[in-house]
């Protein structure tokens, strides 16, 4: 028998319904359908989370939760709403909690396929977080896909899980098959 990829979805907002947890659903749907198991780690997780902080005392539950899934990982998708042109405080926290992974013998993401989804208000926002979300992965060691999902949700084109526009749909599906191919190669 062969051995699915296990792809993990990372990101949100504080609502479930939001465009990013939206978009994410679909990505990791597509990586789904193209035979991963998937896991999403979404809004209601991330809330959950303390502030990182290295802490003796140790993870609560959900952060416990969390490393655990990104150490199994053979693939990321991480999506993140640009807000004030980067990285949302929530979605950036829950990054923070690899740091437990920097003794391990992967280290962070080392060597992970890693896709990235943005959504924002407006195009320059998309860009920048883009960019960042780029950066903070490469300081992980991980391989950001050449496909990058940048989201201008202005428009309202998410709604109950499907997105009316079949070019972000197309753009969504071609990151989780990037993924799946990096990841079915390890």
């Amino acid at each position: 028998m062969i051995k699915k990829p296990f792809i993990l979805g990372l990101g949100g907002t504080t609502s479930p319904t939001s465009s990013t947890e939206q978009a994410l659903a679909i990505a990791l749907k597509a990586a789904e359908d193209a035979g991963a198991e998937t896991a999403l780690f979404g809004s209601d997780r991330m809330m959950a989370l303390p502030h990182y902080r290295s802490d003796p005392a140790g993870l609560n539950q959900t952060g416990e939760d969390l490393v655990a899934l990104v150490r199994r990982a053979d693939g990321l998708i991480l999506s993140s709403p640009g807000y004030h042109g980067t990285v949302s405080g929530l979605v950036k926290n829950a990054i923070d909690y690899i740091e437990e992974t920097a003794g391990d013998d992967r280290i962070y993401l080392d060597g992970l396929p890693i896709g990235l989804i943005v959504t924002a208000y407006g195009w320059q926002a998309v860009g920048s977080t883009l960019a960042a979300l780029r950066s903070i992965v490469h300081s992980l060691r991980g391989w950001p896909t050449p496909m990058g999902v940048g989201i201008n949700a202005s428009g309202g084109i998410f709604s109950d899980g499907v997105c009316t526009e079949e070019s972000v749909n197309e753009q969504l599906k071609l990151v989780a098959q990037q993924v799946m191919l990096r990841a079915e190669s390890r």
